[in-house]
């Protein structure tokens, strides 16, 4: 089909795609395949992008839910949304030699919680359910006691839930890849419930999280609509989308380019174009390729920040 629209005005935002946490997730498979040859395996989808996923699969990395499924004395890497201490111990005991991946900024988080536990704090943690970060965060606490314990809150409804005691001593940690504002809601509602609750001195939503947040928020008032490269189980990436639809500017995520529907383009002016942290460059092109096949195309790159953070490899 072609669209009735002359010409498209496409903004693409700065900054955008990987962040340095899933940069060097996706290095480290790489270097440890280089290293040890195929086959390498992976506890749970490294990154979470199907693209980035089938290439290292193609290079010879094997992604597993279970530790059970791997070898013994293999080696086994730690995605970037990191793991708990149940899955390091089932590890030992599997007799698997570990490579860690997890993004720093989340391991800041696991040592939050476990400082907050040894100091008898009832830690909440802000984040999704079945979340592969939240299960390794929350699986930093073996077991709940009457003195310290970790609960999971979702929403402001789940807040009200919580029957901890006033007078304990609480505090909250966030998952790293969500929407400032919905946090900040929830901080509010905390903080009003419990007074006494304490936080970390900085924020645990990541520094890329919040850049790309903070991009689409810009984009929003000339743009009628914002295309985000992402896969669907990809958390940051999902709340690019919501910022969107959130102040009624039409949004959709897309995978691959299969799923692009030059429909969505009819009448539109200004198409702002982003991806999330775990989405490489090459789908980003792939897409303007793909909309250039149904209307004359005017490009601009917006302005941004540029990301200076790198995290150092770990020595295997």
């Amino acid at each position: 089909m072609t669209v009735d629209t002359k010409i498209i005005n496409i903004s693409l935002a700065n900054p955008r795609g990987f962040c340095a946490g899933v940069d060097r997730a996706i290095q480290i498979v790489k270097l440890a395949l280089k290293k040890y040859g195929a086959p390498i395996y992976v506890r749970h989808e490294v990154v979470h992008n199907k693209y980035v996923i089938e290439e290292l699969r193609n290079e010879g990395a094997i992604f597993v839910d279970e530790i059970k499924q791997i070898p013994s004395g293999s080696h086994v890497i730690f995605s970037a949304h990191g793991v708990s201490k149940l899955v390091k111990q089932q590890s030992r005991d599997h007799n698997l030699i570990p490579i860690d991946a997890t993004c720093p900024l989340v391991t800041k988080v696991h040592k939050e919680v476990n400082k907050m536990y040894d100091e008898n704090y009832h830690i909440i943690m802000i984040g999704h359910q079945g979340h592969p970060e939240v299960e390794g965060t929350m699986g930093q606490i073996d077991q709940n006691s009457p003195n310290a314990s970790i609960s999971l809150v979702q929403d402001l409804n789940d807040v009200e839930q919580l029957n901890i005691h006033a007078d304990k001593n609480i505090s909250y940690v966030s998952q790293t890849t969500l929407s400032l504002d919905d946090t900040d809601k929830i901080i509010k509602a905390l903080k009003k419930k419990y007074p006494r609750i304490i936080g970390p001195k900085t924020s645990d939503i990541c520094y890329a999280t919040q850049n790309r947040q903070d991009v689409i928020k810009k984009m929003l008032a000339d743009h009628d609509l914002i295309i985000i490269v992402g896969s669907v189980n990809s958390s940051n990436s999902n709340r690019l989308v919501d910022i969107a639809k959130e102040n009624n500017v039409k949004s959709f995520l897309i995978d691959n380019m299969d799923m692009f529907d030059p429909a969505c383009l009819q009448n539109k002016k200004k198409v702002g174009i982003s991806a999330g942290a775990s989405a490489p460059e090459v789908l980003v092109q792939q897409l303007i390729k793909k909309i250039k096949q149904y209307t004359e195309v005017n490009l601009v790159e917006l302005d941004g920040m540029e990301e200076k953070v790198t995290f150092k490899l770990p020595a295997f």
